[in-house]
C-alpha cells in the first residue's frame, strides 16, 4: 500500500478513535450509553474506512452514514445542535480542526453551516455518531478564496443535543 493510502487510513483511524472515545466518555442525560464491545467498535472503524474510499479518488457525491447509531431526538433542517466533530482533509488525511481540543462542543443551527452539513445530518440522532464526507461543491468551494475550497472533507460528528 501506498505511503499516501496507509497516512490517510491512519488518519481515518485518529479520527473515529476520537469519536468512539468521546461516545463513550461522556455521560449525561443528553447521551445514550454505548452497549459496543472492542471487536463490534473494531468492526465500525473497518467497514468506515471503506466505504469513504480513502486513498482513491476523492468522492463527487456526499456521503452521509451512521457510524454509531442514536436514539435520542433527531436532528431536523431546522434543528439546533451541540456536537463535538473532527475535521480532516482528504487530500492529506490531516485533522485540522476538533472540538475535543478545546473540550467545547460546538453550538449552531443546523441552517447556518456548510451545505453537506445541512443535507447529511438530517436523521441522525441523539447518541450517535455521524460519518461524512463532503465534496468541494457541498463544503467550502461555494466560498472563493477559503483555503479549503478545493478540498473534499471528513467530520466525525457526535451528537451531543438537539433542539
Amino acid at each position: 500500500m501506498p505511503r499516501k493510502t496507509l497516512i490517510k487510513v491512519f488518519a481515518v483511524l485518529a479520527v473515529l478513535a476520537i469519536a468512539f472515545a468521546s461516545f463513550t466518555s461522556l455521560g449525561g442525560k443528553d447521551r445514550v450509553p454505548t452497549e459496543l464491545t472492542a471487536d463490534e467498535i473494531k468492526q465500525i472503524v473497518a467497514d468506515a474506512i471503506v466505504s469513504t474510499g480513502v486513498g482513491g479518488p476523492a468522492p463527487a457525491e456526499l456521503k452521509s452514514e451512521d457510524i454509531v447509531a442514536g436514539n435520542g431526538t433527531e436532528i431536523l433542517p431546522t434543528s439546533t445542535l451541540t456536537v463535538h466533530y473532527t475535521l480532516m482533509q482528504w487530500s492529506t488525511g490531516e485533522i485540522l480542526e476538533s472540538s475535543w481540543t478545546t473540550g467545547e462542543p460546538a453550538t449552531f443551527p443546523l441552517s447556518g453551516v456548510i451545505t453537506g452539513w445541512q443535507q447529511g445530518l438530517p436523521g441522525a440522532k441523539v447518541g450517535g455518531s455521524r460519518l461524512l464526507v463532503i465534496p468541494p461543491s457541498l463544503g467550502y468551494g461555494p466560498m472563493a478564496g477559503h483555503p479549503l475550497e478545493k478540498e473534499t472533507l471528513i467530520f466525525v460528528v457526535d451528537i451531543i443535543a438537539v433542539s
